[in-house]
C-alpha cells in the first residue's frame, strides 16, 4: 500500500497527466503480449478502468497521479517477475479494496473468486507491519496461510514492495527508514527464497541508500570511479573462456557483472577491508542454450574449460546442479585467479537456470510442466502449514522464528533410508529429529551422523546421514531451545515445557489463593497480571510457576493496595539521581544532554541515554526509540539493532536531529593499523592531543611480524571532530588503515 493525500479534482496538467498514465498502460499491454489469450485485453481494462476511477482524486506523496503506481506494480510483476494476465489484474487492483469505495465483492463480482482471493490477500498484508507488534505477529501469520494457499499474493506483494523502495524520496526521513529496515528484515529475505535474486539484491542496495547514506555514496562513487578499468578486465578475462567455448561449439552468452554495493559493503564490513581489497568486486556470467537433458554435462563442460585456464579455488566451488537450492535456484559457481592475481567467481547456468535465478517461483511454474521433479517449494509450503496450525503469535519471537526458519539458506540431510530433508543453516540433530516426528523429536536421546554417535545439540552439515535414538524416559527440557532454529523444533519444545509448567504451577493457585484471601481480594486474571508484573515475570502462569518452585514467597503482597475486587502494586519512584549512577552512556550526563537531539516538529527537550550497542555521537545518523522501563533511547541508524527495532517497533521511533553544543564530550574508539615504525605511536598521540586538542582516555598498542594495531579511545564533541581526526591520522606515514569501533 502506498501514502495517500487527497486532491481537488482538477489539475492544470490532467491532459499531459492522461497521456502519461495512458502511455504506462500501453507499454504494460506490449509486455503482456505473448501471454494473452482471447478475452484477456478486456480483462485487463476493465480492471485498469476500475482502478483509475478508484484512484482518481488520489496522489502520491511525490505529487503523482496514484494510478501510476498499481500500473508500475503490475510491469513489475510481468517484466522483472514473469506472472501473467491474472497476477495483472490483481497488481492493478492491490490498493482499491483497502483505499477506495471498491469492496471485495465488486471485485469477485466482476473477475471471479481466483482473483478475489487474492486481492484479499493483499489487502490483509498492507498492514502487516504496522500497529502493535502482537498484531504484526498475528498478520504476518495471516501473510504465511495466504502464501501457503496462493504464492502470488507474496509476489504482487514483493513488487508492491520494490516499486515504493524505488520512489521514497517523498517520504518524510523517519518512515524512510522503518519502510527500509522492513524490507531488509523480512521483504528482501522473502524475496531471496522466492528466487528472485535481482529484486532481493535492489532491496537491498536500496534500504542501504537510506540507512546508511554515506557508505552507500562512497561504493556507488568507487564503483562509477572504476568501471573503466573494470571493463578492461572483464574483458582480459573473458577473451580466452569465449575462444575456448566456441571452439567446442557452444551456443553461450558470457559477460560480467558488479556485484551489490549491499554485498561489497557486508564483505567490507565482515573482512575489515577497504574497497580496493574486496577481491570479487564482479562475477562473471556464462548462459549456456542447451536442451534440458544435456544441461547438467554441458556445465560441467564448461567448468573444466574455464579451470583449464584459470586456477580454481576448490574451497569456493558450489555444486547447485546436483542439488538445487530449496527456492529451486540452480548453477555451478566457482571462484577462479584470474590475471594480475585477482580472483574472479564465475557462474555457469543454462538459459532455463537463469530464467529460473532471475523470474524465481513464476518461472518454476513453467519449466515443472512434464517433468516429474517434485516441486522444492510445494514441500517448503507444507513445511510452514504444519508451523502455522498450532503457532502461538502471542510474541515478536514468531516473525524472529520464521526468518531463522524459513527465510535462512538451506542443507540437505538424509535419513537413515536415504529420503532427503532440508533444514536452515544451523541446524541440529534434534531439529532434524522434530523434521521426522514431533514423537521422535520429544523422546530424542542423541544421534548416529555418518555411523558416529553425536549428542542432539550436533551441528549438521549438508550431505550427513543422520540416525536418531530415542527413549522412552526422555522428555524436553528448557536447555533444548538452545540447540534448535526451525520454528517446529521450538514451538513444539516450548508446547511441551508449557504443559509440565502447567503442571507445576496448579499448586502456586492454592497458596495465592490463600494470601489474596487474606487480602480481601479475589484471585482474578487481572490480580494476578497486577502481580505479576510487580515481580517483573511475564504472564500469570510464571507467577503461579514460581510460587509453586518457592522462587517468590509473596511476602511483598502486604505492601499491595486494595480499591473493590482490584489490587495495586505499590509504585517504586526512581530518582535522577538514581538514573545518573546507573546510566554510564555518556560522560557527564547532565540535563545539559538534553539539549544535543531535537524531537519532533515541536523542538522539546527531553530526557534520553545514548544506545550501549552502538554508541552515538552527535553528527551520526540517528533515531530515538521508546524503549520500555528505560525511557528514551538514541540509537545510530546502522546499529547492529536498527533493523529489528525499526521494523518490529515502528511505533515506538520518534524523530531525532543533533543541536552543535561543544560544552559535552562523547567517547569514541578509533582503531589504527599502520607499519610498526620508530616514532609512529608519539606522531599519533602528539597530533591527537597536541595539534587537535582531543582528549585521550585510553591507549593499547600491539606489534606484531612489523606491523602494530593500535586502540585509543578519545572524547569528541561530534562526528565531524572525529571525522578530521580520522584524515588527519590517514596523512601519517606509514598508516595503514584508519576506523571508527564502538567502545565498551
Amino acid at each position: 500500500m502506498d501514502t495517500l493525500i487527497e486532491i481537488p479534482k482538477y489539475n492544470l496538467n490532467e491532459d499531459e497527466e492522461k497521456k502519461e498514465i495512458l502511455r504506462h498502460y500501453r507499454a504494460l499491454l506490449r509486455a503482456l503480449k505473448t501471454k494473452l489469450k482471447p478475452g484477456d485485453k478486456e480483462l485487463i481494462r476493465t480492471a485498469f478502468e476500475m482502478a483509475a476511477d478508484a484512484h482518481k482524486t488520489m496522489r502520491r506523496k511525490s505529487g503523482e497521479p496514484y494510478i501510476l503506481h498499481p500500473l508500475a506494480v503490475a510491469m513489475i510483476c510481468v517484466e522483472e517477475i514473469g506472472l501473467g494476465v491474472r497476477s495483472t489484474i490483481c497488481a492493478l487492483l492491490h490498493d482499491t479494496v483497502e483505499d477506495t469505495d471498491i469492496s471485495l465483492e465488486d471485485v469477485q463480482r466482476e473477475f471471479g473468486v481466483e482473483i478475489a482471493k487474492i486481492v484479499d490477500g493483499l489487502t490483509k498484508i498492507s498492514t502487516v507491519l504496522d500497529t502493535n507488534t502482537t498484531q504484526q505477529a498475528e498478520n504476518f501469520k495471516k501473510i504465511l496461510l495466504t502464501l501457503t494457499d496462493d504464492p502470488r499474493v507474496i509476489l504482487i506483494k514483493l513488487a508492491d514492495r520494490l516499486h515504493n523502495m524505488r520512489t521514497m524520496d517523498s517520504m518524510k526521513r523517519e518512515k524512510q527508514l522503518k519502510i527500509s529496515s522492513e524490507t531488509v528484515y523480512v521483504y528482501a529475505p522473502l524475496a531471496h527464497r522466492m528466487g528472485l535474486y535481482n529484486i532481493k539484491t535492489e532491496m537491498e542496495d536500496l534500504a542501504m541508500k537510506y540507512m546508511e547514506p554515506d557508505s552507500f555514496r562512497y561504493i556507488a562513487q568507487k564503483l562509477h570511479d572504476t568501471k573503466r578499468e573494470r571493463t578492461r578486465y572483464i574483458n582480459d578475462f573473458i577473451r580466452p573462456i569465449k575462444e575456448k567455448l566456441d571452439q567446442g561449439h557452444f551456443d553461450f552468452e558470457i559477460y560480467g557483472r558488479p556485484k551489490s554495493i549491499h554485498s561489497i559493503w557486508n564483505k567490507m564490513k565482515k573482512k575489515g577491508v577497504g574497497f580496493e581489497e574486496v577481491y570479487d568486486l564482479f562475477a562473471v556470467r556464462v548462459i549456456l542454450n542447451s536442451p534440458q537433458e544435456k544441461e547438467k554435462e554441458d556445465c560441467w563442460k564448461v567448468y573444466s574449460m574455464i579451470t583449464d585456464e584459470y586456477t580454481p579455488a576448490p574451497e569456493r566451488l558450489r555444486d547447485w546442479l546436483s542439488n538445487p537450492k530449496n527456492n529451486g535456484y540452480e548453477a555451478l559457481h566457482t571462484t577462479v585467479m584470474g590475471p594480475q592475481g585477482k580472483w574472479v567467481e564465475v557462474q555457469i547456468r543454462t538459459k532455463r537456470m537463469n530464467d529460473i535465478a532471475e523470474k524465481g517461483l513464476a518461472a518454476h511454474w513453467k519449466y515443472k510442466e512434464g517433468t516429474n521433479d517434485e516441486n522444492r517449494f510445494d514441500q517448503w509450503f507444507q513445511q510452514i502449514r504444519e508451523v502455522l496450525v498450532n503457532q502461538d503469535t502471542n510474541s515478536i519471537d514468531f516473525l524472529q522464528d520464521f526468518k531463522v526458519s524459513f527465510l535462512a539458506e538451506e542443507i540437505y540431510v538424509y535419513t537413515p533410508k536415504g529420503d532427503v530433508k532440508m533444514l536452515p543453516i544451523g541446524a541440529s540433530a534434534l531439529d532434524f529429529a522434530f523434521a521426522v516426528h514431533t514423537g521422535v523429536g520429544v523422546k530424542c536421546i542423541g544421534a548416529k551422523v555418518n555411523h558416529k554417535l553425536v549428542p542432539i545439540g550436533h551441528k549438521l552439515r549438508s550431505g550427513d546421514q543422520v540416525e536418531i535414538i530415542t527413549s522412552a524416559k526422555q522428555k524436553p527440557n528448557s536447555e533444548w531451545l538452545n540447540f534448535v532454529v526451525t520454528t517446529k523444533a521450538k514451538a513444539k519444545i516450548k508446547d511441551s515445557l508449557k504443559e509440565e509448567k502447567r503442571t507445576i504451577a496448579e499448586e502456586g493457585k492454592y497458596t495465592l489463593q490463600r494470601k489474596l484471601d487474606g487480602l480481601g481480594a479475589p484471585m482474578s486474571y487481572s490480580n494476578m497480571e497486577e502481580i505479576a508484573g510487580f515481580y517483573k515475570l511475564s504472564s500469570p502462569l510464571d507467577l503461579l510457576y514460581d510460587i509453586s518452585t518457592k522462587k517468590i514467597d509473596l511476602k511483598e503482597l502486604k505492601d499491595f493496595t486494595v480499591s473493590g475486587d482490584k489490587i495495586f502494586a505499590p509504585r517504586v519512584v526512581k530518582t535522577i539521581e538514581e538514573k545518573q549512577e546507573n546510566d554510564t552512556s555518556a560522560k557527564n550526563f547532565t540535563k545539559k544532554d538534553s539539549e544535543l537531539i531535537i524531537f519532533g516538529e515541536s523542538s522539546d527537550k527531553i530526557m534520553y541515554t545514548l544506545a550501549n550497542c552502538c554508541k552515538p555521537i552527535p553528527g551520526d545518523d540517528v533515531f530515538g526509540f521508546v524503549t520500555q522501563g528505560e525511557g528514551l533511547k538514541i540509537h545510530r541508524t546502522n546499529c547492529p539493532n536498527a533493523t529489528r527495532l525499526l521494523s518490529n517497533y515502528g511505533h515506538r521511533v520518534v524523530k531525532t536531529k543533533w543541536v552543535k553544543n561543544k560544552e559535552i564530550s562523547f567517547l569514541t574508539g578509533i582503531k589504527i593499523i599502520g607499519l610498526d615504525d620508530v616514532g609512529v605511536i608519539n606522531k599519533i598521540t602528539n597530533l591527537i592531543s597536541g595539534e587537535l586538542k582531543i582528549n585521550i582516555n585510553a591507549l593499547t598498542i600491539e606489534a606484531r611480524d612489523g606491523l602494530f594495531e593500535g586502540n585509543i579511545k578519545v572524547y569528541v564533541h561530534d562526528k565531524d571532530e572525529l571525522e578530521d581526526l580520522v584524515n588527519n591520522i590517514k596523512k601519517l606515514p606509514g598508516i595503514e588503515s584508519v576506523d571508527r569501533y564502538d567502545t565498551e
